[in-house]
C-alpha cells in the first residue's frame, strides 16, 4: 500500500438540516484498498459515502482525495475527479436499455480502460441484455448494472452503498467476487454492508460506526465477533 492515502477524511461532521448525522469521522483509503464501512441501521454509514460523493455538504479540508480538498464540492465535480457512488436501490433509469443505462457512467468524460466491452466482460449477462430495458432485470442483475455504470466513469474510488441488499446469497456472492478484481486495477473500494461476515472476508480494513462516530476500526482479519458486537451496541 502506498504511504499517502488516496482517500482521507478527517473530523467530518455532516448534517441533514439540524440533526448531526456524522461526529468527527476520521478514516483513510488506499488505492488499490478495500474498507468495509459497517454499523447498525442509522449508525451514518450511507451518510458518509454521500458526503465523499458530493451529495451532503462537507467542509472542505474535510475531505482530501489525491492530495486536494475536496470536502463540499458538487457530485458531478467529484465524478469527475474519480470517485464514483454506487447507491442503495441501484437507481437505475427504468425507460432505459442496459447499454443506455452503462452509457450515462462514461458522461463524466474521464479516461480509462473501464470501456463498455470491459464492464460486459466482468459481467456477462449485461452483454447478453444489452437492447433489454432495466427494469425487465432480476435485481441482482439490475445491481450488475448500478455497479457497471460507476465503473464507466474510470474511477479511482468506487463507493458501494448496501450492494447485496434484498439479494439472494448466490448472486451476492458473484457480486462480491468481481471486488478483487477491480481493486487489481488500483481502484479502491468502500463498502457499506449490514453482512457484517461477508464485509470482513471481502475487505482489508473495517471501520464500524455508532450513532455518526467511528468506535472501531483495524485491520478486518483482527476484528472478532465480540469487539463487532460491542461496537455495534456500545456494551
Amino acid at each position: 500500500m502506498p504511504d499517502a492515502p488516496l482517500l482521507k477524511v478527517a473530523n467530518l461532521d455532516a448534517f441533514y438540516g439540524d440533526f448531526q448525522a456524522l461526529r468527527g469521522v476520521s478514516l483513510d483509503i488506499a488505492a488499490g484498498e478495500i474498507v468495509a464501512i459497517v454499523g447498525a441501521n442509522g449508525a451514518g454509514k450511507s451518510t458518509l459515502l454521500k458526503t465523499i460523493a458530493g451529495q451532503i455538504r462537507a467542509p472542505r479540508g474535510a475531505i482530501t482525495f489525491d492530495g486536494e480538498a475536496i470536502g463540499g464540492e458538487r457530485a458531478h465535480a467529484v465524478v469527475r475527479r474519480g470517485i464514483a457512488l454506487v447507491p442503495e436501490g441501484r437507481r437505475l433509469f427504468s425507460s432505459l436499455s442496459v447499454e443506455e443505462n452503462l452509457a450515462i457512467g462514461a458522461q463524466s468524460g474521464r479516461s480509462g480502460g473501464w470501456t463498455l466491452s470491459r464492464v460486459q466482460q466482468l459481467f456477462p449477462a449485461l452483454g447478453e441484455r444489452a437492447r433489454q430495458p432495466s427494469h425487465s432485470l432480476s435485481g441482482g442483475q439490475q445491481q450488475m448494472v448500478a455497479i457497471g455504470r460507476a465503473l464507466m466513469s474510470n474511477p479511482r474510488l468506487l463507493l458501494c452503498d448496501e450492494i447485496s441488499l434484498g439479494l439472494s446469497p448466490l448472486i451476492v456472492r458473484d457480486i462480491y467476487a468481481v471486488l478483487p478484481d477491480i481493486a487489481a486495477e488500483g481502484v479502491a473500494i468502500a463498502i457499506v454492508e449490514q453482512d457484517v461476515a461477508r464485509a470482513l472476508a471481502a475487505s482489508r480494513r473495517v471501520v464500524c460506526l455508532r450513532e455518526g462516530r467511528v468506535v472501531l476500526a483495524g485491520l478486518s482479519q483482527d476484528a472478532t465477533r465480540e469487539a463487532i458486537a460491542a461496537a455495534y451496541f456500545g456494551v
